[in-house]
């Protein structure tokens, strides 16, 4: 079957098996001997494998290769390639319905939330295709004669390494910027959600973009270092855990190759004694258990001034009850399965172990019994503990799903102190009336984007990335378009040569 032009509808309405394989010069791979079973997590059935071909990155990286020195995406002027950008842009956003769907299938999204997002990430292309149009260099004058150009070229081959959660919409933050840069790009989705990343890169040709330009490579870790580390690679751009990160990382900028990285998160959501409790009710819930809470960004630590703790608590736990646990493809749905049975065992590993250091669950803590179809889904319910202690594993590393816990402070020294006490840095936010608060304390928190009085306001303009074990340079923004390009300085004298000798 030829996934690459049928949807997940007509998958679903065939009775033959569906196969997802690496994507290379234009075209699906033919298919491997071993494959991968792809599974919904809402049901626990298998509903497509993924096929996996050893040969599949050595093809893709020949194939990016003849790409680059072609230069048939490099050589275009900035402008060329901006056509094209924004005509995947309109494809993603065409058929945001099914590339929804297919992250839906690898995460649990709810499908409303999925299908927003791919109208969303379309916006990307259009951005990066401004800036290729716009991105000029600059011309320094260093004499009276003598002029230097400042010129940002393409890196060559970059290596995107996406995570679960969002393979096609993070990916996209990768992608646009790299392309609009005149990189050619090999993407290396999760071999557990490969399907979205493998149809943006057939949208990819049918907007135009030369053979060889996108390619995708289904495969563990171990085909993502392969490749990350081959001598014709320049650039590693990644999405995942620190632990992983550093462990690539370290090797990448030891063969002395570019690394930008998106890593773990721990965030604190900190809402002072003067807020507007209401909205910060609103914004907490949301923060913490959209896409059941696995998002890098997720408040999972909440930290309360103790004199409007309590009336946070009980109106948090009747916003938290209001939320819909179910299946993702129905409209009403707020909250999804997480992606396996592996991750939910993770997830219920942390909860059980809090509660047996001495955390309390006042919401949550369990699986909840799910009718129907549902019921061998990878279900857990949004779940907040409090009674926690800085030293416990819960409130230190990253849960990364629908798990909160909650701190109480006294002073705006001590929320400051107990928010910067993670070793992460990706983001944070506060809730205040107090507009020298709010400057005062955006300053003193060491994440690299803080949010006052909302919380995940994320756009395509405003650059992304972490402080401490965080991450490395960042994503969005201008800022990321620099990430994807090297630096040449043309220096050219125009008069004639004076002999330092002549004396």
């Amino acid at each position: 079957m030829d996934t690459r032009t049928t949807t997940h509808t007509e998958q679903a309405a065939s009775a033959m098996p569906v196969f997802y394989a690496s994507f290379v010069d234009g075209n699906s791979l033919s298919a491997a001997a071993t494959s991968l079973p792809l599974v919904d997590p809402a049901t626990g059935r298998i509903w497509a494998h993924a096929q996996l071909d050893p040969a599949a990155a050595d093809a893709a990286m020949a194939s990016a290769v003849v790409a680059r020195d072609s230069g048939r995406w490099a050589d275009l002027t900035g402008a060329e390639r901006a056509v094209m950008l924004r005509r995947l842009g309109d494809l993603v956003a065409a058929h945001a319905e099914e590339l929804g769907s297919l992250e839906s299938l690898a995460n649990g999204k709810p499908h409303r939330a999925t299908f927003g997002e791919m109208r969303a990430t379309s916006r990307w292309y259009h951005y990066y295709a401004s800036l290729a149009e716009t991105h000029d260099g600059l011309v320094r004058e260093i004499g009276r004669s003598v002029e230097a150009r400042i010129e940002r070229e393409p890196l060559g081959i970059v290596v995107a390494i996406t995570p679960f959660n969002g393979a096609l919409s993070l990916g996209s933050w990768k992608l646009a910027p790299a392309l609009a840069a005149g990189n050619v790009v090999i993407l290396k989705p999760p071999a557990e959600a490969p399907a979205s990343s493998i149809r943006l890169a057939a949208l990819a040709i049918e907007a135009g973009f030369p053979k060889g330009v996108v390619n995708v490579v289904i495969g563990d870790a171990a085909i993502g270092e392969a490749l990350a580390l081959h001598h014709e690679t320049a650039m590693v751009t990644f999405t995942g855990s620190t632990a992983a990160a550093r462990q690539l990382g370290g090797k990448v900028v030891g063969a002395m190759k570019q690394f930008v990285c998106e890593a773990g998160g721990k965030s604190a959501h900190i809402v002072f004694e003067d807020a507007d409790i209401g909205s910060a009710v609103v914004a907490a819930t949301q923060g913490a258990f959209s896409a059941t809470g696995q998002t890098c960004v997720a408040g999972s630590r909440l930290l309360l001034h103790a004199s409007i703790a309590d009336e946070f608590l009980e109106r948090y736990k009747a916003s938290i009850g209001r939320l819909r646990i179910g299946d993702p493809k129905v409209a009403d749905t707020h909250v999804g399965p997480v992606a396996s049975a592996q991750h939910l065992a993770r997830i219920a590993g942390f909860v059980s172990g809090a509660v047996a250091e001495g955390g309390r669950v006042l919401v949550g803590g369990k699986s909840p019994e799910m009718p129907g179809d549902l019921a061998n889904g990878c279900w857990y319910a949004p779940t907040v503990i409090v009674d926690v202690t800085p030293d416990m594993r819960v409130v230190r590393e990253e849960v990364f799903g629908p798990v909160v816990t909650v701190q109480t402070f006294k002073t705006e020294e001590e929320a400051v102190a107990l928010a910067n006490s993670s070793e992460f840095g990706l983001a944070a936010g506060f809730w205040t009336t107090d507009m020298r608060r709010a400057r005062r304390v955006s300053r003193k928190l060491k994440a690299g984007t803080v949010w006052v009085n909302t919380y995940r306001a994320i756009d395509v303009k405003i650059p992304f990335g972490g402080y401490k074990q965080s991450g490395l340079g960042r994503e969005n923004g201008p800022e990321a378009l620099d990430e994807f390009t090297q630096i040449k300085s043309v220096v050219t004298d125009y008069a004639a040569a004076l002999d330092p000798f002549a004396y």
